[in-house]
């Protein structure tokens, strides 16, 4: 099954946290997908892996730019893989149906606003049910942590 990673935001903000996670994944040789929530957040996270550190970019597309098959990054609204990814980021409370097509997949969620963590937990809930190995990721002042709880 899938290696399913729950990350919870609680120190950086999304914008901040995600090109991290991206450029350990291409610095690896993989491929990604960025589910987003909609068209427009999908076109300001392409916006901001131009810009987010001076000194580099991450080489990405969305449906604007088009060539699907030759992003590493794929950022989209819709539950699809294009590119043929290894990585899954899921965002903005983002579902797909296709988990089980990923080596692995990260939820990345708002720990500051309720309403998102109470999806995850579903979400957690629901993958859990289908088999998925599951691990919980917190920030420390230090980086993020495993800290899964032991069943």
């Amino acid at each position: 099954m899938t290696e399913i990673r729950f990350y919870h935001l609680t120190r950086k903000t999304l914008e901040q946290a995600l090109p991290e996670l991206l450029e350990k994944t291409l610095a690896r040789g993989l491929k990604a997908v960025v589910m987003t929530g909609s068209a427009e957040r999908a076109e300001a996270l392409a916006q901001l892996l131009w810009t987010y550190n001076p000194n580099s970019f991450l080489p990405h597309g969305n449906a604007k730019d088009g060539n699907a098959e030759m992003q590493p990054v794929w950022l989209t609204p819709q539950d699809e893989r294009p590119n043929g990814a290894e990585f899954l980021f899921l965002t903005d409370g983002a579902e797909s149906g296709r988990l089980s097509e990923y080596n692995r997949v990260c939820d990345l969620f708002d720990g500051n606003n309720a309403e998102a963590v109470a999806s995850a937990r579903a979400r957690w809930t629901s993958a859990r049910k289908l088999g998925h190995a599951l691990s919980y990721w917190q920030q420390t002042d230090k980086g993020w942590i495993d800290a899964t709880p032991k069943e």
